[in-house]
């Protein structure tokens, strides 16, 4: 059996991270460790996933991105990291999480339902390439 874990980043994730996330510079890289805004899914001891949480509006925490590498996908990771998010965010003061994925996605948007989150909007062209947003929020 896997062991799985969710836990904050630190600075020995940071080529990790930058795999994952390139447009995460190390300016923003010290500031979300620094505010526990990156969380590191582990499987067997080994990084396997990342989350990065946002701030909408300066008070609405926002999952900006969820990955776990495609090889270890469908074990639990990503449900551990979003666990482990909820748990902080509740601990922290929130009732809420939103997330969202493009209009055209509809595997991360089937994730994201199954996750207990629901939808709450679409975002029309939002993305360069005119795909609009689909917005999830989930009641924590």
């Amino acid at each position: 059996m896997s062991d799985i874990k969710a836990r904050f980043a630190t600075d020995e994730d940071r080529d990790l991270t930058h795999k994952i996330d390139p447009i995460v510079t190390d300016d923003i890289f010290r500031f979300k460790v620094d505010h526990n805004e990156l969380i590191v899914g582990e499987l067997d001891g080994e990084g396997v996933g990342y989350f990065r949480l946002e701030c909408w509006y300066l008070a609405l925490p926002f999952m900006g991105l969820i990955v776990v590498k495609e090889e270890h996908r469908n074990k639990g990771v990503g449900k551990a990291m979003l666990s482990f998010s909820e748990k902080h965010l509740v601990k922290s003061g929130y009732d809420v999480l939103y997330s969202s994925s493009d209009v055209n996605e509809p595997e991360p948007q089937a994730w994201h339902r199954h996750m207990g989150f629901q939808d709450c909007g679409i975002i029309a062209g939002m993305n360069e390439d005119g795909v609009g947003e689909v917005i999830f929020r989930k009641k924590l």
